[in-house]
C-alpha cells in the first residue's frame, strides 16, 4: 500500500512542476516549485522503484495518470482546450497503461505459479548454491545445479563453481572429476 502511496505522490509532485511550469511564465517565482517538484518527483519515484514495483508499470502509471491530470488541470486553470482528438488520446495512454499493469499482473502470477511448482528445488536459470553430499556419502551432485550457469555466467565463472564443488564433498577430487568435465564440455 505505501508503494502506491508513494507513486501517488510522485504523480501528484510531476503534475504540481509542470503546472507550475506553465504557469512560471506569468509569475516567474514559480520555478522554485518546478524545481522542488521535479525532484521530489524523482525522490519519490526513486523509492517506488526501490519498493518493488516494476520500472515498466511505475513509469506508465507515472507518465499516463501524469498526463491526463495535467491535461485536465491545465483546461481548467489556463483555458487550454480538450477537443475530441486531444481526450481521444489521453484514453488511448490509458488503456495502454492499463494493459502494461495487466500484462506485468499476469507475469507475476506466472512467476508464483512457477514458484510454487518447483518449491524445494533450485530454480533454474542460474547456478544456485553447490549442493553439497552428505558427510557419510562421496557422491557428487548431479550436474543439474548448473545447467544454467553458461547463460548467465562466463566459463570462468562455471570452472570456478566447479572447484568449489569439488572441494566441497568429502573425498571428492580433482582426478575424479576431470572426465566429466571433459564430457560436459565436449557437449
Amino acid at each position: 500500500m505505501t508503494t502506491w502511496l508513494l507513486l501517488a505522490a510522485a504523480i501528484l509532485a510531476e503534475v504540481t512542476a509542470t503546472l507550475s511550469l506553465r504557469g512560471a511564465l506569468d509569475l516567474p517565482a514559480l520555478y522554485v516549485v518546478v524545481v522542488v517538484g521535479y525532484v521530489l518527483t524523482f525522490a519519490l519515484l526513486t523509492q517506488v522503484l526501490r519498493r518493488g514495483m516494476g520500472l515498466g508499470v511505475a513509469y506508465g502509471l507515472w507518465g499516463a495518470i501524469g498526463v491526463v491530470l495535467t491535461a485536465g488541470a491545465s483546461a481548467v486553470l489556463f483555458g487550454e482546450s480538450l477537443g475530441a482528438l486531444k481526450i481521444s488520446g489521453i484514453l488511448l495512454i490509458a488503456a495502454g497503461v492499463a494493459v502494461v499493469e495487466l500484462g506485468s499482473q499476469r507475469a507475476r502470477r506466472a512467476e508464483a505459479a512457477a514458484a510454487d511448482a518447483g518449491a524445494g528445488e533450485r530454480p533454474h536459470g542460474g547456478p544456485g548454491p553447490v549442493p553439497v553430499a552428505a558427510a557419510d556419502t562421496a557422491e557428487p551432485p548431479g550436474e543439474e545445479w548448473l545447467a544454467g550457469a553458461t547463460s548467465y555466467g562466463s566459463r570462468g565463472e562455471v570452472e570456478l563453481l566447479r572447484e568449489l564443488e569439488v572441494h566441497a564433498i568429502p573425498g571428492g577430487s580433482e582426478d575424479g572429476r576431470e572426465d566429466e568435465r571433459e564430457g560436459a564440455e565436449a557437449r
